[in-house]
């Protein structure tokens, strides 16, 4: 199944390739964009997660660069009946994480440092089942797809406003004034294309893959507070990927109030309080100690 919805949102994507393409060159234009939209789908399906890593500047780590880290996702793929994803580290404070990749034989979990470094044992652990729950449901697929098209539509919008003054141009400013408009909702429109159901769905798989919902409850409340008063650099130079991200790390510019591609973190957090009051689990916080042979900084 997420083939399949990888495969319409793809198609769609090309289609507005194609239109741009022909208001920016006509029936010429269209053909050339026909031509890099089935190099970009090709290209997209193999290394978008490379891509999408890139832009955050992760660096893989192992069990000798981050063995907690390490441990931590290894044990929770073992629950979860699945391979290791490969581990990265982002370099930035505000705590976060995301996970990448095609299926979960070539898939990737991130966190950001201040994830590691701000986080319990158990709430990183939660934080890192969730992750592992979209890889499961090939929800990564379509993440990692949905924000390489975004960030291409948007790149096809400032061509068109580059070459304004071209021939066809000239004759339809109306088609050049909707273009502007276009690239920017375009990139929120694909960001809601990805269903907030799917973030209920890795919460509650999540939640079972580590053991226990309030960790998670306790994870998203904490990451919730702090992203909203820590900048996420990479993330604002990238909107299009917000929506990957386990909580939405946008918040310094009123653009990216418009649209919401989480759901409400309290609703989430409710739902999960809910679950573990199902599993007979008192409500208590997650464990706030850290292990005391624990390194200064063991996460690399």
């Amino acid at each position: 199944m997420g083939y399949v919805k990888t495969g319409i949102l793809m198609a769609a994507m090309t289609g507005l390739f194609l239109a741009m393409g022909y208001v920016i060159g006509g029936p010429t234009g269209a053909l050339i964009a026909l031509a890099v939209a089935a190099g970009m789908n090709l290209f997209t399906w193999w290394k978008s997660d490379t891509m999408v890593l890139r832009m955050h500047n992760a660096r893989e780590v192992d069990a000798y660069t981050a063995p907690e880290l390490q441990q931590i996702v290894m044990e929770l793929a073992r629950n979860a009946d699945m391979p290791t994803p490969k581990i990265y580290v982002i370099q930035n404070d505000q705590p976060n994480a995301f996970a990448t990749g095609r299926n979960p034989d070539n898939s990737a979990v991130a966190a950001t440092t201040g994830l590691l470094e701000r986080l319990s044992r158990d709430e990183i652990a939660a934080v890192m089942a969730h992750e592992l729950a979209h890889i499961r449901n090939y929800d990564t697929l379509t993440m990692t797809v949905t924000a390489t098209f975004a960030g291409a539509i948007s790149m096809l919008a400032n061509f068109a406003m580059f070459f304004r003054g071209s021939g066809n141009n000239r004759q339809n400013p109306i088609a050049l004034i909707a273009m502007m408009i276009l690239a920017p909702m375009a990139a929120a429109v694909v960001q809601m294309a990805v269903s907030r159901s799917r973030e209920y769905e890795a919460d509650r798989i999540g939640a079972e893959i580590c053991g226990n919902p309030l960790w998670l409850a306790s994870a998203l409340q904490r990451i919730q507070g702090f992203a909203s008063q820590i900048d996420n650099a990479s993330a604002e130079r990238n909107p299009a990927t917000a929506h990957m991200f386990i909580i939405n790390p946008l918040h310094a510019f009123k653009r990216d109030k418009l649209f919401s591609t989480h759901p409400a973190t309290e609703n989430r957090v409710a739902a999960l309080q809910e679950m573990a009051t199902q599993m007979g689990i008192s409500q208590r916080p997650a464990s706030r100690e850290r292990s005391p042979n624990r390194s200064p900084n063991p996460w690399g």
